[in-house]
């Protein structure tokens, strides 16, 4: 089951790559990208997750909710992405989610891909970005609600042992963030 559904995502992840990244068979060789390969060394393993989440997002609300879930994280490709497993234990219902990554070279940058169990036959639109100074940071396009969002995740406090992941939406094309999703990663 596990391999079959990998191999789903990997094909729809190669799918989505943009097309410099898609034909490209190069391996990493440089320092500065062999370096890449341990960008997600702080979160591969097991986790007990924290979610704050905000109840309706772009609406001006400030009710948040809380509930837990799980990650589990490891490297695949070499090193050259991860994958994920999630537990979400929203209160209105748990579902599964994936994440997959990928490393590209020519950009330096990682893609990342967010899968629903809850729609299993589709997946976010890939964000983009790197690390630097400890934060990773990575920005996408996507919609919400029919109209068009900038998306940004932030990876931050990864050398403690409760790294933090946060989303933020942005509806005026990156001028302004609104944070609606929070996880406290434990062990």
């Amino acid at each position: 089951m596990f391999r079959t559904a990998l191999a789903g995502i990997a094909v729809a992840a190669a799918l989505c790559l943009p097309a410099y990244a898609a034909g490209s068979a190069t391996v990493s060789t440089s320092t500065e990208d062999a370096m890449h390969k341990h960008d997600f060394d702080f979160i591969v393993g097991n986790w007990k997750v924290h979610h704050h989440r905000l109840k309706a997002r772009l609406a001006g609300s400030h009710e948040w909710e809380d509930f837990e879930g799980t990650s589990t994280l490891h490297y695949i490709l070499g090193g050259d992405g991860t994958i994920d497993d999630n537990v979400i234990e929203l209160p209105s219902g748990t579902y599964r989610a994936a994440t997959l990554r990928t490393y590209d070279p020519k950009s330096r940058q990682w893609f990342v891909w967010w899968f629903d169990g809850r729609t299993p036959t589709k997946s976010d639109p890939p964000m983009a970005g790197s690390f630097k100074d400890r934060v990773g940071t990575f920005y996408g396009d996507d919609t919400f609600n029919g109209r068009p969002i900038k998306v940004r995740f932030l990876w931050t406090r990864i050398d403690t042992p409760t790294p933090r992941w946060e989303q933020a939406f942005s509806v005026d094309g990156g001028k302004s963030w609104e944070t609606n999703w929070v996880m406290d990663f434990r062990q």
